[in-house]
Protein backbone atom coordinates (compact mmCIF):
# COMPACT_ATOMS: atom_id res chain seq x y z
CA UNK A 1 0.00 0.00 0.00
CA UNK A 2 1.21 3.41 -1.11
CA UNK A 3 1.87 5.97 1.83
CA UNK A 4 2.41 9.23 1.19
CA UNK A 5 2.49 12.39 4.01
CA UNK A 6 -0.49 15.04 3.41
CA UNK A 7 -0.53 18.36 5.54
CA UNK A 8 0.80 16.42 9.17
CA UNK A 9 0.65 12.39 8.59
CA UNK A 10 0.96 9.34 6.79
CA UNK A 11 -1.93 8.57 4.65
CA UNK A 12 -3.27 5.75 2.12
CA UNK A 13 -1.94 7.73 -1.47
CA UNK A 14 -5.20 6.00 -2.85
CA UNK A 15 -8.04 7.76 -0.20
CA UNK A 16 -5.86 10.80 0.38
CA UNK A 17 -7.76 13.95 -0.12
CA UNK A 18 -7.05 17.46 -0.82
CA UNK A 19 -9.70 20.23 -1.52
CA UNK A 20 -10.21 20.34 -5.42
CA UNK A 21 -9.73 24.58 -4.62
CA UNK A 22 -6.76 24.16 -3.82
CA UNK A 23 -4.54 26.65 -5.69
CA UNK A 24 -2.06 24.38 -6.38
CA UNK A 25 -4.82 22.78 -8.56
CA UNK A 26 -6.73 25.33 -9.77
CA UNK A 27 -4.33 28.21 -10.49
CA UNK A 28 -0.65 26.11 -10.34
CA UNK A 29 -0.21 28.25 -7.41
CA UNK A 30 2.59 26.00 -5.80
CA UNK A 31 6.45 25.08 -5.62
CA UNK A 32 8.05 21.39 -5.24
CA UNK A 33 10.89 19.54 -5.17
CA UNK A 34 12.31 16.74 -6.54
CA UNK A 35 15.15 14.72 -4.65
CA UNK A 36 16.64 11.61 -5.60
CA UNK A 37 16.76 8.99 -3.16
CA UNK A 38 19.14 5.89 -2.65
CA UNK A 39 18.64 3.29 0.11
CA UNK A 40 16.35 5.30 1.64
CA UNK A 41 18.71 8.58 1.57
CA UNK A 42 17.95 11.55 0.56
CA UNK A 43 20.08 13.27 -1.44
CA UNK A 44 21.42 17.36 -1.01
CA UNK A 45 17.92 17.51 1.29
CA UNK A 46 19.69 20.63 2.99
CA UNK A 47 20.10 22.33 -0.90
CA UNK A 48 16.80 21.15 -1.91
CA UNK A 49 14.85 22.71 1.28
CA UNK A 50 16.85 25.84 0.64
CA UNK A 51 15.37 26.24 -3.00
CA UNK A 52 12.13 25.14 -1.62
CA UNK A 53 12.37 27.87 0.70
CA UNK A 54 12.95 30.06 -1.95
CA UNK A 55 10.59 29.52 -4.08
CA UNK A 56 8.05 29.53 -1.87
CA UNK A 57 8.87 33.55 -0.98
CA UNK A 58 9.13 34.25 -4.90
CA UNK A 59 5.63 33.36 -4.90
CA UNK A 60 4.91 35.11 -1.48
CA UNK A 61 4.08 32.29 0.44
CA UNK A 62 4.68 31.41 3.94
CA UNK A 63 8.06 29.51 4.48
CA UNK A 64 7.63 25.47 4.63
CA UNK A 65 7.88 24.35 7.76
CA UNK A 66 11.84 22.28 6.99
CA UNK A 67 11.78 20.52 10.26
CA UNK A 68 8.15 19.34 9.23
CA UNK A 69 9.19 18.67 5.98
CA UNK A 70 12.31 16.34 6.82
CA UNK A 71 9.70 14.25 9.55
CA UNK A 72 7.32 13.82 6.77
CA UNK A 73 10.20 13.08 4.15
CA UNK A 74 11.87 10.71 6.78
CA UNK A 75 8.21 8.81 7.56
CA UNK A 76 7.95 8.48 3.63
CA UNK A 77 11.13 7.13 3.05
CA UNK A 78 10.64 4.50 5.98
CA UNK A 79 7.07 3.35 4.78
CA UNK A 80 8.07 3.41 1.31
CA UNK A 81 11.70 1.52 1.64
CA UNK A 82 12.95 1.62 -2.61
CA UNK A 83 16.49 0.79 -3.49
CA UNK A 84 16.63 4.12 -6.01
CA UNK A 85 13.43 6.78 -5.67
CA UNK A 86 12.13 9.85 -6.68
CA UNK A 87 11.07 12.07 -3.28
CA UNK A 88 8.47 14.64 -4.61
CA UNK A 89 7.90 17.38 -1.84
CA UNK A 90 5.02 19.86 -2.99
CA UNK A 91 3.88 23.18 -1.13
CA UNK A 92 0.88 25.26 -2.45
CA UNK A 93 -0.88 27.77 -1.06
CA UNK A 94 -3.69 25.74 -0.02
CA UNK A 95 -7.43 26.45 -0.92
CA UNK A 96 -8.81 29.32 -2.00
CA UNK A 97 -11.97 31.18 -4.08
CA UNK A 98 -11.85 29.92 -7.47
CA UNK A 99 -9.94 32.60 -9.61
CA UNK A 100 -6.31 33.86 -9.23
CA UNK A 101 -7.00 35.40 -5.59
CA UNK A 102 -5.37 33.51 -2.82
CA UNK A 103 -8.07 32.13 0.29
CA UNK A 104 -7.31 31.96 3.76
CA UNK A 105 -6.15 28.47 4.49
CA UNK A 106 -3.38 26.84 5.37
CA UNK A 107 -1.21 25.90 2.92
CA UNK A 108 -0.84 22.05 1.55
CA UNK A 109 2.13 19.58 1.85
CA UNK A 110 2.29 16.63 0.33
CA UNK A 111 5.60 14.41 0.28
CA UNK A 112 5.79 11.57 -1.70
CA UNK A 113 7.81 8.46 -2.85
CA UNK A 114 8.01 6.39 -5.60
CA UNK A 115 10.64 4.10 -7.71
CA UNK A 116 12.81 6.11 -10.07
CA UNK A 117 14.74 3.70 -12.26
CA UNK A 118 18.30 4.99 -13.03
CA UNK A 119 19.44 6.81 -16.12
CA UNK A 120 20.91 5.39 -19.41
CA UNK A 121 24.19 6.53 -19.82
CA UNK A 122 23.67 8.98 -22.98
CA UNK A 123 20.39 10.52 -24.19
CA UNK A 124 18.91 12.59 -27.07
CA UNK A 125 17.49 16.09 -26.75
CA UNK A 126 15.51 18.22 -29.11
CA UNK A 127 15.49 22.01 -29.25
CA UNK A 128 12.09 23.97 -29.32
CA UNK A 129 10.76 26.88 -30.09
CA UNK A 130 9.52 28.67 -27.04
CA UNK A 131 11.37 30.53 -25.19
CA UNK A 132 12.04 31.03 -21.45
CA UNK A 133 11.26 34.82 -20.01
CA UNK A 134 14.43 35.58 -18.04
CA UNK A 135 12.53 38.68 -16.55
CA UNK A 136 9.24 36.59 -15.07
CA UNK A 137 7.65 36.54 -12.44
CA UNK A 138 8.44 32.87 -12.12
CA UNK A 139 12.25 33.17 -13.51
CA UNK A 140 14.21 31.11 -11.03
CA UNK A 141 11.30 29.66 -8.93
CA UNK A 142 10.50 26.30 -9.51
CA UNK A 143 6.83 25.90 -9.11
CA UNK A 144 3.68 23.68 -9.96
CA UNK A 145 3.33 26.26 -13.09
CA UNK A 146 4.71 23.27 -15.75
CA UNK A 147 2.30 23.26 -18.49
CA UNK A 148 4.75 24.42 -20.82
CA UNK A 149 7.33 21.69 -19.48
CA UNK A 150 4.64 19.24 -20.41
CA UNK A 151 4.32 20.35 -24.23
CA UNK A 152 8.02 20.27 -24.47
CA UNK A 153 8.73 17.13 -23.15
CA UNK A 154 5.64 15.51 -25.24
CA UNK A 155 7.07 16.85 -28.44
CA UNK A 156 10.48 15.75 -27.49
CA UNK A 157 8.75 12.52 -27.08
CA UNK A 158 7.38 12.55 -30.35
CA UNK A 159 11.08 12.97 -31.47
CA UNK A 160 12.72 9.82 -29.69
CA UNK A 161 13.90 12.26 -26.93
CA UNK A 162 13.97 12.20 -23.71
CA UNK A 163 14.21 16.22 -23.24
CA UNK A 164 13.77 19.15 -25.12
CA UNK A 165 16.15 22.56 -24.30
CA UNK A 166 15.06 26.04 -24.31
CA UNK A 167 16.53 29.21 -25.22
CA UNK A 168 15.57 32.64 -23.87
CA UNK A 169 14.41 35.78 -25.19
CA UNK A 170 17.79 36.88 -25.94
CA UNK A 171 18.73 34.23 -27.91
CA UNK A 172 21.08 32.65 -25.68
CA UNK A 173 20.89 28.67 -24.30
CA UNK A 174 18.65 28.22 -20.95
CA UNK A 175 17.98 24.83 -19.59
CA UNK A 176 15.82 21.76 -20.12
CA UNK A 177 12.52 20.68 -19.01
CA UNK A 178 13.25 19.43 -15.73
CA UNK A 179 17.41 19.78 -16.48
CA UNK A 180 20.35 22.00 -16.92
CA UNK A 181 22.54 22.23 -19.76
CA UNK A 182 26.64 21.99 -20.06
CA UNK A 183 28.32 22.03 -23.08
CA UNK A 184 32.12 21.37 -23.79
CA UNK A 185 34.12 23.50 -25.88
CA UNK A 186 38.07 23.19 -25.91
CA UNK A 187 37.81 20.88 -23.27
CA UNK A 188 36.07 23.25 -20.51
CA UNK A 189 32.56 22.35 -19.33
CA UNK A 190 29.99 25.57 -19.43
CA UNK A 191 26.84 26.35 -18.50
CA UNK A 192 24.22 29.06 -18.76
CA UNK A 193 24.17 31.54 -15.80
CA UNK A 194 21.70 31.86 -13.72
CA UNK A 195 20.81 35.38 -15.23
CA UNK A 196 19.86 33.46 -18.13
CA UNK A 197 16.63 32.32 -16.62
CA UNK A 198 17.42 29.03 -15.95
CA UNK A 199 16.83 27.18 -12.78
CA UNK A 200 19.63 27.18 -9.82
CA UNK A 201 19.58 23.62 -10.18
CA UNK A 202 20.93 21.28 -6.98
CA UNK A 203 23.05 18.73 -9.60
CA UNK A 204 24.39 21.88 -11.81
CA UNK A 205 25.94 23.69 -8.56
CA UNK A 206 27.40 21.13 -7.74
CA UNK A 207 29.22 19.99 -11.12
CA UNK A 208 30.15 23.94 -11.52
CA UNK A 209 31.49 23.14 -7.41
CA UNK A 210 33.39 20.10 -8.07
CA UNK A 211 33.96 19.98 -11.96
CA UNK A 212 35.06 23.66 -12.16
CA UNK A 213 32.66 24.51 -14.94
CA UNK A 214 32.18 27.81 -16.29
CA UNK A 215 29.36 30.13 -16.29
CA UNK A 216 28.72 31.26 -19.55
CA UNK A 217 26.68 33.45 -21.81
CA UNK A 218 25.98 31.13 -24.92
CA UNK A 219 24.26 31.17 -28.13
CA UNK A 220 21.56 28.74 -29.06
CA UNK A 221 23.93 27.72 -31.72
CA UNK A 222 26.67 26.06 -29.62
CA UNK A 223 24.68 22.99 -29.53
CA UNK A 224 25.65 22.72 -32.78
CA UNK A 225 29.48 22.75 -33.29
CA UNK A 226 30.07 21.74 -29.15
CA UNK A 227 32.11 18.82 -28.43
CA UNK A 228 30.21 17.76 -25.90
CA UNK A 229 27.00 18.16 -24.40
CA UNK A 230 25.59 16.79 -20.86
CA UNK A 231 22.50 17.34 -18.95
CA UNK A 232 22.09 17.57 -14.86
CA UNK A 233 19.26 16.91 -12.52
CA UNK A 234 18.36 15.42 -9.39
CA UNK A 235 17.05 11.87 -11.13
CA UNK A 236 19.51 12.41 -13.76
CA UNK A 237 22.62 13.10 -11.73
CA UNK A 238 25.45 13.58 -14.98
CA UNK A 239 23.22 12.24 -18.21
CA UNK A 240 25.61 12.84 -21.52
CA UNK A 241 23.49 13.63 -24.79
CA UNK A 242 24.44 11.93 -28.06
CA UNK A 243 22.12 13.59 -29.94
CA UNK A 244 20.91 17.27 -30.02
CA UNK A 245 17.76 17.64 -32.82
CA UNK A 246 19.56 15.46 -35.97
CA UNK A 247 23.06 16.23 -34.82
CA UNK A 248 24.92 13.14 -33.72
CA UNK A 249 27.59 12.97 -31.52
CA UNK A 250 29.45 10.03 -31.54
CA UNK A 251 31.59 8.40 -28.49
CA UNK A 252 29.58 10.45 -26.06
CA UNK A 253 29.62 10.16 -23.52
CA UNK A 254 32.90 12.49 -24.35
CA UNK A 255 35.87 12.56 -21.77
CA UNK A 256 34.52 15.60 -19.61
CA UNK A 257 31.36 14.42 -19.24
CA UNK A 258 33.18 10.74 -18.29
CA UNK A 259 34.85 12.86 -15.71
CA UNK A 260 32.04 14.94 -14.30
CA UNK A 261 30.62 11.54 -13.84
CA UNK A 262 33.12 10.04 -12.11
CA UNK A 263 33.68 12.82 -9.88
CA UNK A 264 30.16 13.58 -8.91
CA UNK A 265 29.34 9.83 -8.23
CA UNK A 266 32.53 9.87 -5.83
CA UNK A 267 31.62 13.45 -4.28
CA UNK A 268 27.85 12.69 -3.92
CA UNK A 269 28.35 9.05 -2.49
CA UNK A 270 30.66 10.20 0.52
CA UNK A 271 28.62 13.20 1.23
CA UNK A 272 25.85 12.17 3.21
CA UNK A 273 23.86 16.34 2.70
CA UNK A 274 25.92 17.89 0.51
Amino acid sequence: MALIWLNGELRDADSARISVFDHGLTVGDGVFETLKTERGRPFAMTRHLDRLAASAAGLGLPEPDREEVRRAARAVLDAVPLERGRLRITYTSGSAPLGSDRGEEAPTLVVAHAEAKAPPETTAVITVPWTRNERGALTGLKTTSYAENVLALARARQQAASEALFGNNAGQLCEGTGTNVFVVLEGVAHTPPLSSGCLAGVTRALVVEWLGAKETELPMDCLRWADEVFLTSSTRDVQAVRRVDDRELPGAPGPVTAEALRVFRARSAADQDP
